[in-house]
């Protein structure tokens, strides 16, 4: 089994509400230097060798992400999970 990591995030022209009341956060408690804040999704998949990168695309394009608004990067890591 391996590891597989799919980060979603906003497509740069969509407003992320979410990142700005982070950052407006930062301000408030006293925290200068962070320009701006983008919040996305983090997955972690546990699959097998059998699980090829169309496949996880696919995944991630039709279940993880909205792909009208959203971008996602799929990367498989060194990690090798029991199962």
């Amino acid at each position: 089994m391996a590891r597989v990591v799919v980060d979603v995030m906003p497509k740069p022209e969509i407003l992320d509400v979410q990142g700005q009341a982070v950052t407006r956060a930062l301000g408030r408690i006293g925290v200068a230097g962070v320009a701006e804040v983008r919040q996305g999704k983090h997955f972690e998949l546990d699959v097998d060798d059998s699980v090829d990168d169309e496949t996880l695309h696919r995944i991630a394009g039709e279940l993880l992400a909205n792909p009208v608004i959203e971008d996602w990067v799929i990367r498989r890591t060194s990690e090798t999970v029991q199962p």
